[in-house]
């Protein structure tokens, strides 16, 4: 197809809006449940009180926001696909954030005015007096914002970018990964979080309920930097997406590795028929085994001088050792075999040339995960 049919067909398929709105109006939108910020998500973007402080001198002091970008559902309720930060600050700043249990709390509103509370901002650059100030709270009014300085927090403008009902449907997904990719997101993972989260909660939930388990954890033996960026859980969809893929599908990764991830993601979130248990059992299997076995020796460098295991984790042996088990659960060498099974994955050749550095990720995942299959079956 041409690059004009290529743009003007999908320009077709994305139905846009955009218009300025208060930040009155976008109290209102929540407080009529009339927008969802996912406060889910709260767990994957980290804005400091520091943050928080600053922003809301920003809009005191007049200075442009960024436009949030919303998709709209059938039901006509937004979704924020970008302004999470900076809605969720206000929300929060003005004691109506709710947390992401919010429906076991709806049955007794008085109850929640009554424990409403008030953040206190920090001091910021240019209004070092914002220090320990607050909405509006009945039992500090001195340290309160005036009734002159809330209507000019509410009369302020933050535009609205709205991708319309009509679109595709993978619109928004994409246009979360585009906007989200940097910024307060760290990692692709925190990404593929949220947007499996929008795509299908269970798998999601399925995910962390795998990344928890404590066999799990042991064997991985990740720094706290690396829970903190979720590598636990990329590692899990790692697992998850390539421990039963078939051989034709392998050889053909190539590209991106983490663009395979994110697009293999989305496919198994959308696919009605994913079998979660078998899912499940492979996971179990494999980790208890290897926890057993191994420990947290499970994914380190072996040296058979000394015959001893070495230094961090290691994604190579990972993939050598906990797909072939997985793909091999129902099938697999007995378990006292698994530790020797491991050891001789680092004299052999094939592991030699694959994961050495400066190996390209597409490249070398082939190689290694028919090598580990071969090694862990007991055929």
């Amino acid at each position: 197809m041409p690059l004009q049919e290529e743009i003007d067909k999908t320009r077709q398929e994305i139905r846009t809006d955009g218009y300025s709105m208060s930040i009155g109006e976008w109290i209102s939108l929540y407080e009529n449940k009339e927008i969802d910020i996912h406060p889910e998500f709260q767990r994957f973007f980290r804005w400091s009180d520091h943050q928080k402080s600053t922003f809301i001198e920003s809009i005191l002091l007049g200075i442009p926001i960024p436009p949030v970008f919303v998709s709209q559902r059938n039901d006509g309720i937004w979704d924020v696909i970008d302004g999470l930060q900076r809605l969720s600050t206000i929300y929060e700043f003005v004691g109506l954030l709710k947390p992401d249990n919010e429906e076991q709390q709806e049955d007794n509103e008085e109850q929640q005015e009554q424990d409403k509370s008030f953040v206190a901002l920090q001091e910021t650059t240019y209004l070092p007096s914002l220090k320990g100030k607050k909405w509006d709270d009945p039992d500090d009014k001195d340290n309160s914002l005036t009734q002159t300085q809330r209507l000019l927090i509410k009369r302020a403008k933050i535009a609205v970018n709205i991708v319309e009902k009509e679109s595709d449907e993978m619109i928004k997904y994409e246009l979360f990964q585009r906007l989200n990719t940097g910024g307060s997101i760290a990692t692709p993972q925190e990404v593929r979080n949220c947007i499996l989260l929008m795509l299908n909660k269970d798998l999601y939930n399925l995910m962390r309920s795998l990344a928890d388990r404590e066999s799990f954890k042991s064997c991985i033996a990740l720094s706290d930097r690396l829970y903190e960026e979720q590598y636990d859980m990329e590692l899990v969809l790692r697992f998850i997406l390539l421990f039963d893929q078939d051989d034709e599908s392998i050889k053909t990764l190539g590209g991106d590795v983490s663009e395979f991830l994110t697009a293999r993601m989305r496919e198994m979130a959308l696919n009605k028929n994913l079998d979660y248990s078998h899912i499940e059992n492979a996971f179990d299997v494999t980790f208890n085994i290897l926890n057993q076995a191994m420990g947290d020796n499970s994914f380190k460098r072996y040296k058979s001088e000394g015959d001893r295991f070495l230094g961090g984790f290691l994604l190579s042996a990972y993939e050598v050792v906990a797909l072939g088990i997985g793909y091999n659960y129902q099938n697999l060498v007995p378990t006292d075999k698994i530790s020797n099974c491991i050891k001789s994955i680092w004299s052999n050749q094939i592991y030699q040339k694959w994961s050495g550095a400066g190996v390209n990720a597409a490249r070398r995942l082939p190689h290694l995960i028919k090598l580990g299959r071969e090694v862990f079956s007991s055929l």
